[in-house]
Order: C-alpha cells, then structure tokens, then sequence
C-alpha cells in the first residue's frame, strides 16, 4: 500500500487533471493515469477551483511536484522543459554543496582534532602544574639507596 501522504496527493492530482483541456489529458501515458487511479485515496475528497491558481489551493507540495512533472514531461515545449530541467539541477547541486558543508568529512574530523587538542592543551596546563621528576632510570636508583643509608 502507498504511503498516506502520496495517495492523498493522487487523489487531488486526478481532480486537477479533470479540469485540463482533453488534448493534454491525452498527452499523459494511460499506464500513469491507471496508477493514480490505483493509488488514490478514494475516501480524500479535493475540490479544485479553476479560478484560482495552483499556489492559492490547498494541495500538498507532492501534489505540485507531480503536476510539474507532467508538466515537463507531457506539456511543456522543449525549451520549457529545459529550462525546468536546468532549474531542478541548479537547485539540486545546492543542495548537494549544502551538504558537502554540513557533513564535510574534512570539516567534521578537523573540528574533532581541534577539540582534542584543546583538551589537550587544557590537560598539559594542568598537569604542568604539577612537579615532575624527569630523572634518567639509574639516578633515581642511586637517590633510592642514598636516601636509605642516610635513615
């Protein structure tokens, strides 16, 4: 079974499609219409006005993504249809250098690292305040037994 949100959407895209002129209702292949019809939500009822634009109705955005699918794909000339093509990959290389900066994995290891080395640093100021004994192995052995002949 479809998804709620997509029949719904089927539903309202068959209503509007009852309002286009015959011709470009015969644009669009029968197999398309047969799976709207399938996939519909036959209890959503839409009214479409035809006097108002689709903007000002209330139809869900897979509604208007559908309808400018046919729209490029059955409807519009060849030069609408690549300009809708060129639109839809402008927006979607945005969206994909949006991504690329949100989930950089350069970007995402390198505020780690800068972290750690904050951490780090903030460790090393810490423990730089506490006094260490840097002796090589043999001195401490020769204090060891100094200390102890001199109790």
């Amino acid at each position: 079974m479809v998804d709620n949100k997509y029949a719904v959407a089927y539903s309202e895209v068959l209503e509007i499609l009852k309002h286009i002129p015959i011709e470009d209702y015969n644009k669009i292949p029968k197999t398309k219409i047969e799976l709207f019809k399938t996939n519909a939500n036959n209890e959503y009822t839409f009214n479409y006005d035809p006097s108002k634009t689709l903007e000002e109705q209330n139809v869900s955005n897979i509604t208007k993504g559908i309808i400018i699918l046919l729209f490029r794909d059955y409807w519009a000339t060849e030069m609408q249809r690549n300009k809708i093509i060129a639109k839809q990959n402008h927006d979607r290389m945005k969206l994909e250098e949006k991504k690329k900066e949100k989930y950089n994995p350069d970007n995402i290891f390198s505020n780690h690292y800068k972290s750690l080395s904050i951490d780090n640093t903030e460790n090393n100021q810490e423990l730089s305040l506490i006094e260490t004994n840097n002796m090589k192995w043999y001195k401490k052995i020769l204090k060891l037994i100094k200390d102890f002949f001199r109790k």
